[in-house]
């Protein structure tokens, strides 16, 4: 057993197309050695700016022996009533590369047919990666490619060296006209050159000793221990920032951190403009008190260490006071202006062709937002606040600041509300209307920011059904995924327990005079959508998917409920005697689902034949009573471990009498029984489609 080594040295890849590229590789590998039947251990990347690298732990020599059986003709065809081999025995014969005289007869379900054993052909580990590593690397997928010099082959950057090693030896091969070999390069700047491995298993200690950390891992520990002692030193603490970490960690080979400082003068400005510029441009850290404040100094991660790091400093601060001055005038510019005047501008701003201005969509949140505050019962003063933060919401969209840092819209419309003297709770809602801002990101934490938030994001949703805008496999280029997600999340940590579908037909509404849409069909659709995103995120919290189901198809209109729903059903599965009270209830929604039970048909306790059905009447009765004062709080458990109790009853009957009775007056009456018991849990979960 022995190390694969697989280097490709380019020139700087840009630091997004890292992560991804190594990802797919190390998969790729992994999966080409399984299909070519080489035993590999495990498959571990690495990877800088200047080299995508994966190393396969105990890969075999060669590939696995295997004999194939392979399946020919039948019997008849292949054969004389003699035994004499006709030509389609013959043929299948050459084809599997035996004599005829190799051939097998076997009987299989379909009758006797010609069989062959094949052995495939066992190659070296070494031949069948000099043919598929290539193949690979013309396979890995970047956002944009180039060409280079006359070749017709892409990729990220110029390639500039290839390594290719099982254990001591090199896997021979070409592409975009650099041979492989055993030659990989160190630090451009401290350590140029080529250095030569002698084994895959000394590849990372080789690295580091000509200043390359190429382990992405132990580089970003280095650059998170390097920045956070910088801090310290410059008086303050490290902002966290993990997103930031990935970035500088994959613009670099080997980290050295420098301290840079930049005016006070410039503090006067948001904390979070200073913020952006810094991160969004430059990639510096920032530095705050330990209040939080923003301090004036940040930290800069270089890839060079240098003799002067006084004169890097110095031209880091040059930079950076460029920038810091472009925002502190745009900042003060937008000052000398009021929201409310924005807004006006809003209507000479494109929303979406078919869904109009950003004015427009405005007033369509403004309207959805006061029909939320109304559905969730909040007080006059909060529904007065919700309304007036969808007004002044997308203000900020036409601020300078925000045109110059787009990620800071929302954040810029709360600190330009709060200048202008509007309340904190219309400033805050500002700036939460926007989020979640990814899955699993934070949500708005006041009932102004949930109710704007879901104001927005309905809005959205409804708008791009109503114009055919619905997201196709892949592609969701306006987040509708997302923003079903979010409008859930923000339902149920609220509690907002209003139905939402005389909602999304407002929303759906407001589009009627710009879009011919059909607003039932619509609304339908939207929460089918909406259901999807609701499972999924049932499914990640790890509710078992049959519960799911047979929960959000009988309804998603009240949204906390579902939790609820599925929790209750989720632990009723949990108990013994689960998979006898689901098959019981399974057949009784089977049976009303078959059958054709008469509208209107009460039972009539004249008609029966057997005590089973009186019994079951009669604890059907008192079940409903307690059905109905459990789910009057929400107590689904209660209610769903009432109609369970139901199912010795339920049995009993099934036992005693038969349904489809030739009397139809009988069958209807007993179908009248259990539609009543079906009845009994409409509305918490479909039990047809729970499993055993």
């Amino acid at each position: 057993m022995k190390t694969l080594l697989f280097e490709i040295g380019t020139e700087e890849i840009p630091a997004g197309y890292i992560r991804p590229a190594l990802d797919f590789l190390g998969k790729a590998v992994a999966a080409k050695l399984k299909e070519a039947r080489i035993d590999a251990g495990e498959v571990t990347t690495y990877g800088t700016p200047r080299r995508l690298t994966v190393m396969v732990k105990d890969v075999a020599a060669s590939q696995k022996a295997e004999t194939t059986e392979v399946t020919g003709p039948p019997e008849s065809v292949g054969y004389d009533a003699d035994g004499t081999p006709k030509m389609p025995a013959i043929k299948f014969a050459e084809k599997v590369g035996i004599t005829v005289e190799q051939v097998e007869i076997k009987e299989t379900k379909k009758g006797r047919y010609l069989c062959a054993s094949v052995a495939e052909e066992v190659k070296a580990s070494a031949e069948v990666l000099s043919e598929a590593l290539p193949e690979l690397m013309g396979r890995i997928p970047f956002p944009k490619a180039m060409r280079w010099a006359d070749l017709s082959t892409t990729f990220a950057r110029p390639i500039q060296n290839i390594v290719a090693m099982l254990g001591e030896s090199v896997i021979p091969f070409t592409f975009c006209n650099v041979a492989s070999g055993n030659a990989t390069f160190g630090h451009r700047f401290m350590n140029p050159g080529p250095v030569a491995l002698e084994n895959p298993d000394t590849y990372l200690e080789t690295l580091e000793k000509v200043s390359v950390i190429a382990d992405f891992s132990a580089r970003r520990a280095m650059v998170k221990e390097q920045v956070t002692e910088a801090a310290k030193e410059a008086g303050g603490i490290l902002l966290p920032d993990e997103e930031l970490f990935d970035t500088v960690t994959n613009l670099i080979e080997y980290p050295v951190v420098v301290i840079g400082t930049f005016d006070e003068d410039f503090l006067t400005v948001p904390d979070e403009v200073l913020i952006t510029s810094m991160r969004e441009h430059q990639k510096y850290f920032a530095v705050v008190d330990e209040a939080g404040k923003l301090k004036n100094a940040f930290l800069v991660v270089n890839n060079t260490r240098v003799k002067d790091l006084s004169l890097v400093r110095r031209g880091h601060e040059k930079v950076l006071r460029a920038r810091l001055a472009d925002a502190k005038f745009f900042f003060d510019q937008d000052l000398k202006e009021s929201p409310d005047a924005w807004v006006e501008r809003l209507k000479r701003v494109l929303f979406q062709a078919k869904l109009g201005t950003v004015h427009e969509k405005m007033c369509r949140i403004k309207s959805l937002a006061g029909a939320l505050a109304e559905a969730a019962g909040v007080s006059s003063e909060a529904a007065k606040n919700t309304v007036r933060a969808a007004e002044l919401c997308k203000a900020d969209l036409v601020s300078q600041m925000v045109i110059e840092f787009t990620k800071l819209q929302g954040v810029m419309g709360r600190v330009y509300a709060e200048k202008a003297g509007e309340e904190a709770a219309v400033a805050a809602a500002i700036q939460e209307h926007y989020k979640p801002l990814y899955s699993g990101g934070e949500l708005p934490q006041t009932s102004e920011g949930a109710l704007l938030a879901l104001a927005d994001k309905l809005d959205t949703l409804c708008g791009c059904f109503a114009a055919g805008l619905i997201p196709t496999g892949g592609a969701d280029p306006y987040a509708l995924r997302r923003q079903s997600i979010g409008i859930a999340q923000i339902m149920v940590k609220m509690g907002y327990a209003f139905p939402l579908r005389p909602i999304l037909e407002k929303g759906v509404a407001a589009y009627a005079e710009r879009i011919d849409v059909n607003v039932d069909e619509t609304v339908t659709a939207i929460t089918d959508f909406i259901r999807s995103r609701i499972d999924h995120l049932l499914f990640e919290e790890g509710y078992p998917k049959d519960v799911v189901a047979s929960v959000t198809t009988v309804g998603i209109n009240v949204v906390p409920d579902i939790w609820m729903r599925v929790k209750a059903l989720a632990e009723l599965k949990e108990n013994a005697d689960y998979e006898a009270v689901a098959a019981a209830f399974k057949r009784v929604v089977n049976i009303i689902k078959k059958a054709e039970v008469p509208a209107g048909v009460s039972v009539d306790a004249a008609l029966f034949e057997n005590d089973s059905e009186r019994d079951l009447l009669n604890a059907f009765s008192t079940t409903r009573a307690d059905v109905e004062d459990a789910m009057k709080d929400g107590g689904y458990d209660k209610a769903l471990s009432a109609v369970a109790g139901l199912r010795p009853f339920v049995d009993r009957f099934f036992e005693d009498v038969m349904v489809m009775a030739d009397d139809e007056n009988v069958r209807a009456n007993r179908l009248a029984i259990l539609a009543g018991i079906a009845g009994l849990f409409d509305d918490i979960a479909d039990f047809s489609k729970l499993s055993a």
